[in-house]
């Protein structure tokens, strides 16, 4: 069966007061028992990328949804992907952004060499809050002189003004 994004999107599943009382927790993980809609998403995803007439060099995914679709979303635009990860996940160089999340400081990192001076990259994840953890995924694509032409989401919680932390153009596919 064939999923069209309007379907792919009602496959998004709310848990009220979770994980804690007063969150509505938005579950992406329903897509994924489709493959169809995780293709769909991902075609979304491509189309909307390349539409930007932009040279896109790399896709950089945040630990850890942003691995789930982010070296797929990379592999149809025909460039490498490259993982941000949480403080001590990586082997060899790296180049580390500190952010704030809820419950205080955490780190980022990426390989020193996962992006190359002048590079365009895309950075996917499946959340956009305040904006913090994305943020850091900039600031690591700084560090190493990379451009970010767009963060990409699933989601965007835009109450919490997410957006108004990055610099690069946002896109989400479902804005709640």
């Amino acid at each position: 069966m064939a999923f069209t994004i309007e379907q792919v999107k009602a496959l998004v599943r709310e848990y009220p007061d979770f994980p804690s009382k007063g969150i509505l927790f938005r579950d992406i993980f329903p897509i994924f028992q489709h493959p169809e809609a995780v293709e769909c998403l991902v075609n979304h995803f491509v189309d909307y990328i390349k539409a930007l007439n932009q040279q896109v060099d790399v896709v950089v995914g945040l630990d850890a949804r942003g691995f789930l679709f982010g070296p797929l979303i990379a592999i149809k635009l025909g460039v490498p992907f490259a993982p941000v990860r949480k403080r001590g996940k990586l082997p060899g160089q790296v180049v580390s952004a500190t952010y704030v999340k809820e419950y205080g400081p955490d780190v980022f990192e990426m390989q020193a060499d996962a992006i190359e001076k002048g590079m365009n990259v895309v950075i996917v994840d499946d959340l956009l809050a305040t904006g913090g953890s994305c943020k850091a995924a900039e600031d690591l694509v700084s560090q190493m002189n990379g451009n970010v032409v767009l963060d990409a989401f699933v989601i965007s919680l835009v109450d919490l003004d997410g957006h108004k932390q990055l610099k690069a153009p946002v896109y989400a596919l479902i804005e709640c």
